[in-house]
Parts: C-alpha cells; sequence; structure tokens
C-alpha cells in the first residue's frame, strides 16, 4: 500500500493533457495507441465507448484497484485508483505522456494544460457538507453562522487556487466535493456517497514552458507530493476521516 492511501476508502492519481484541438477518433490511431498501452499493462483489457463518444480502456473495477485510460475530444486521461505504488501508477502516466505526441499527434503548441490531480473519496451515509464543515471549519468569520437558530449547513465546498510561480502558469487547486442535496437533508435520508478531495497541480502551456511533457510531468508530481504529504493530509484528509469515524 501506497503512503497516500491510508487515511482514505479510495485513493487516486489522475493526469489530464488538455488541447487546443480534437483529438483523433478514427479506428486504427485509436486502437493502436490502446494495444501499446495494454502491452505494457496487461490488465487493461475493457475497451468501450461512452454515450458521449469517449473511447475508455480500463481494468477490472470489482477488484477495487485499476488501471483506466479515456480519449475525450479535448482530453486525453489516464488514471489508477488505489495504486500499490505511487511509482506504478506514475509508470503508465509516463508512458501515456510519451506516447501522445507520436500516436496521437499531440504536439507542445496544440497543449492548453497539463493537470496532474491526487484524490481522495471517503464514504459516508450522512450530510457531507455538516462533516465537511465540522472537520475543516468555516473560519473565524464565519462561524456564527452556525449560531444562526434551526441552521443547518446544506452546502460547504471550499476550495482554493494558487499560483506557484510568476507567471501564474503553475498552479495548483484545492477542492472538496459534497453529494448531499437539500431534499436529502430534509428528509433525513442519506444514501451511501462519497466525498471527494481533490488536490491538481496544473501547468498551462502556451506562452508557458519550454519543456516535454514529461519533464513537466515530474515536476508537476513532485510539487504535488510535497504538498500533499506536508498540507492535504494531516490538514483535509485526515480530520475528515476522523470526523466520519466519529458519527
Amino acid at each position: 500500500m501506497n503512503r497516500f492511501s491510508c487515511d482514505a476508502d479510495d485513493f487516486y492519481v489522475n493526469v489530464n493533457l488538455n488541447t487546443e484541438m480534437e483529438l483523433p477518433n478514427n479506428r486504427d490511431t485509436v486502437l493502436h495507441y490502446f494495444e501499446q498501452m495494454r502491452k505494457a499493462f496487461p490488465e487493461l483489457r475493457n475497451f468501450y465507448t461512452r454515450e458521449n463518444g469517449d473511447l475508455v480502456l480500463e481494468g477490472d473495477k470489482e477488484q477495487g484497484h485499476y488501471r483506466w485510460l479515456a480519449i475525450e475530444p479535448r482530453r486525453l486521461c489516464s488514471g489508477q485508483v488505489n495504486p500499490e505504488t505511487l511509482e506504478g501508477v506514475y509508470r503508465q502516466h509516463e508512458m501515456v505522456l510519451d506516447l501522445a505526441p507520436h500516436l496521437l499527434t499531440i504536439s507542445q503548441l496544440d497543449c492548453e494544460a497539463l493537470d496532474v490531480m491526487y484524490g481522495f473519496d471517503f464514504n459516508y451515509e450522512g450530510n457531507h457538507d455538516e462533516v465537511v464543515a465540522e472537520a475543516l471549519g468555516l473560519g473565524p468569520s464565519l462561524e456564527g453562522m452556525l449560531d444562526v437558530p434551526n441552521a443547518r449547513v446544506i452546502n460547504f465546498e471550499p476550495s482554493v487556487t494558487l499560483s506557484l510561480d510568476d507567471s501564474c502558469r503553475l498552479q495548483c487547486r484545492l477542492s472538496v466535493e459534497t453529494r448531499t442535496n437539500a431534499f436529502q437533508v430534509r428528509t433525513g435520508v442519506f444514501p451511501d456517497d462519497q466525498i471527494s478531495v481533490y488536490f491538481t497541480v496544473r501547468q498551462y502551456w502556451g506562452t508557458g514552458p519550454e519543456t516535454t511533457f514529461l519533464d513537466s510531468f515530474r515536476r508537476q508530481r513532485e510539487v504535488g507530493e510535497d504538498i500533499v504529504q506536508r498540507m492535504i493530509i494531516p490538514r483535509i484528509v485526515r480530520p475528515l476521516a476522523q470526523a466520519i469515524a466519529s458519527r
């Protein structure tokens, strides 16, 4: 088990390469790309097309840990859920970024941004927004809102985006996504759904870096790992896990 998986029910690392132009979707190109990926990762066996036209190749979801790939109209995606090691998922992402320029004709000129995202999911059958507010707090300026008679939290999804360089082209974003609605709070009937914590390091291209996708990915994952380990897990993930466990 990797060191980021201990506190959440599910942990995953995704990479999204966002493009300005639509990606190729002809049969030969798509199948050749996916076949090359399957040779390296034989567990990638399930190929299908989503209703919206996205092309997907993935492993067996029932195992609880699996790899997946997707070609969307203007986004190339790669991910692994509950990876045994970070090195294993990084190897997959590096191969995707290495093949993309040659097999899918994605050039730096065509690239809008590269995302490296660390995600944490928590199963919780209750008011998601309430438990997030309890775990993370509203902050001194807003805490008094909870003293309003009959007040209940029904929407609380904190997020913040930071620039990591002077050009503002390297950024990171923390966001929390809840899945509770007012009807569930009113009736007291909550499905067992997931609270998600996303931490994304994004590099914008355009007039951005003169570097390869691989070099940018390695820099972004280094930045991401450092912030996740020092800040996201101890200040966001672990308090949220503790608040859920206490209920």
